[in-house]
């Protein structure tokens, strides 16, 4: 018996609109309507403008802050639970909270799993993200998670820059890993920056672990908060006699005076994705969007095809 596939709906939340407007594009489907309801208290209320009854229902929404975003999509889930969709899944491009995936330290909440719990009771039958700042926080999770890997998005716009002595760096111990999975598409060797904090935001000491001398370094990282890690680790690169410093970042989160710390910072370019929308533009900040990769695995969910055959660059 062949394959039945129902129809499919996209919609986005307003956090993430520009976003799942190519994302639609790029899947050659219009964004379905929607309307966000507001009071004169700041509640708000989503609707569907259109039936989405035995649909395959896609919602496009980062759970960047404000945490109206989270909210809203939450809303919508229900909604479209409510309004007797066959299948939801949640398309969440950044998943926020997911810095807090574990208790470090006595009394503190694990953010990460309460949004997985939050998301699963709101009706979703399915989760798509991309980069989560912990790969075990799938874990959270008893339903399908399709979690993409913005490397393939990043290799080739490195590989095109013809950098001569590349070098991948992590900026902290905790990202050593994502930096050598990412530095064998190059053959490249790794460094590390072995910093010190004396509280979130706020770094002590750092050191580098290898040499960088005369070589053009690449600092690997999924999220760009304060820029204060990264400024700092190019300045420190830069000082031990590096060729040139940049940085790739998935979310550019850039709170506080990121903007600025990027300007004034020794990397010559910060290249990031669209997941977060940026705030304001800057000369020294790329941004390369996710949205055919998205559109491309929202397509193979719904067809019943391969995730993890998206992923080779």
């Amino acid at each position: 018996m062949p394959l039945q596939f129902n129809p499919v709906k996209l919609f986005a939340g307003t956090g993430t609109k520009a976003l799942a407007l190519k994302i639609a594009e790029n899947y050659g489907k219009p964004l379905g309507q929607s309307t966000l309801s507001r009071f004169s208290d700041g509640e708000f209320q989503p609707s569907y403008d259109e039936t989405v009854r035995g649909c395959d229902v896609f919602i496009i929404q980062s759970t960047c802050q404000p945490n109206d975003n989270l909210m809203e999509l939450l809303l919508m889930i229900d909604a479209a639970k409510r309004a007797s969709a066959h299948y939801i899944t949640a398309v969440v491009p950044y998943y926020g909270l997911a810095r807090q995936d574990r208790k470090d330290k006595p009394r503190v909440a694990i953010g990460a799993k309460l949004v997985a719990n939050l998301l699963k009771s709101a009706g979703i039958h399915r989760i798509m993200t991309m980069d989560l700042h912990a790969a075990q926080i799938q874990g959270f999770f008893d339903i399908p998670v399709d979690h993409l890997d913005a490397s393939v998005i990043f290799v080739p716009y490195i590989k095109s820059l013809g950098l001569e002595n590349l070098t991948i760096a992590s900026p902290d111990m905790g990202g050593s890993y994502r930096a050598r999975t990412f530095a064998k598409f190059f053959n490249a060797e790794v460094v590390i920056c072995d910093k010190r904090r004396k509280r979130a935001n706020e770094i002590e000491s750092m050191s580098i672990i290898g040499d960088v001398t005369g070589q053009d370094i690449v600092l690997i990282d999924d999220i760009i908060d304060t820029a204060g890690t990264l400024s700092k680790a190019a300045a420190l690169i830069m000082e031990k006699g590096a060729k040139s410093v940049r940085a790739v970042c998935t979310h550019p989160v850039l709170s506080g005076k990121a903007y600025e710390t990027i300007e004034n910072s020794m990397l010559s370019e910060l290249i990031v994705t669209d997941t977060i929308p940026l705030k304001r533009q800057s000369d020294k900040i790329r941004v390369l969007s996710t949205a055919e990769l998205f559109a491309k695995a929202i397509a193979n969910v719904n067809e019943h095809g391969s995730i993890s055959e998206l992923f080779k660059v």
